[in-house]
């Protein structure tokens, strides 16, 4: 029985996908298809690539609901590559002419990780860890009139340390240059301090993100983004660049 709970939930989630932070305020059934290229992969402050990767995207949407997949490939060419495929379910609400929110459940799967995809084992389970790591997620977003983000995940399944990690987010415009500022923390963990580097609550991601649409043709423009951000717990910083094919 517990392996057959076990195996629902995860077929329930690895069919799932992220939802964009403004809910569908139509109830038109919507796909997405995009790729990033980036020159290197950066996630919450950690350095998991230091070669350049493509990370596409597949989603599906309706009602403020959407399923889809993710994945991220190095440019680089062994088998240790930081290759991942992500799969998610959200569901968000915008309130009208207030807050929003966002609910997300999250499968993180590595093929290069020598566990087979169809293995969903916990982490304390007798034959070893499973390929799929489970995280949940909220976020609430402002209104236009305060454009700030504040969000929390916490992982809930193959995680012995249940590690957490919180980030606010700003958002603001500058000569049709879009600006974000962040700020994240993880909550730590004794049991699985290597997730995140820390045993105890740090600042692990702090930076800045500006984006922009570069005008390539009269009817195509490129959307390119630069990114500087630091972990002070590392004591490293980072610059990344990236641009979006859709």
């Amino acid at each position: 029985m517990k392996r057959t709970f076990t195996t629902t939930i995860f077929l329930l989630i690895s069919i799932l996908s992220f939802i964009p932070i403004n809910a569908q305020e139509k109830n038109d059934f919507v796909v997405g298809a995009k790729a990033d290229f980036v020159s290197r992969y950066i996630w919450r402050g950690l350095l998991l690539s230091d070669a350049p990767a493509i990370q596409p995207a597949l989603t599906f949407g309706m009602y403020g609901i959407e399923l889809g997949t993710w994945g991220s490939y190095s440019f680089a060419n062994n088998q240790q590559a930081t290759d991942e495929v992500d799969f998610w379910l959200s569901f968000t609400h915008q309130f009208k002419r207030s807050i929003g929110i966002s609910v997300i459940f999250l499968d993180y799967y590595l093929p290069n990780a020598g566990v087979k995809f169809g293995n969903v084992n916990n982490y304390n389970d007798p034959a070893g860890p499973g390929a799929h790591l489970l995280e949940a997620g909220l976020i609430l977003f402002g209104p236009e009139s305060l454009p700030i983000t504040v969000s929390g995940y916490v992982n809930f399944y193959n995680d012995p340390g249940k590690n957490k990690y919180f980030q606010v987010d700003y958002t603001a415009e500058v000569k049709k240059t879009n600006l974000m500022f962040f700020v994240g923390a993880t909550a730590g963990s004794k049991n699985n301090p290597s997730y995140y580097g820390s045993e105890k609550f740090n600042v692990i991601n702090v930076g800045v993100n500006a984006s922009k649409e570069i005008k390539i043709t009269e009817d195509f423009s490129l959307p390119v983004f630069v990114e500087w951000s630091v972990n002070p717990r590392q004591d490293i910083s980072f610059v990344r660049f990236g641009l979006t094919l859709q």
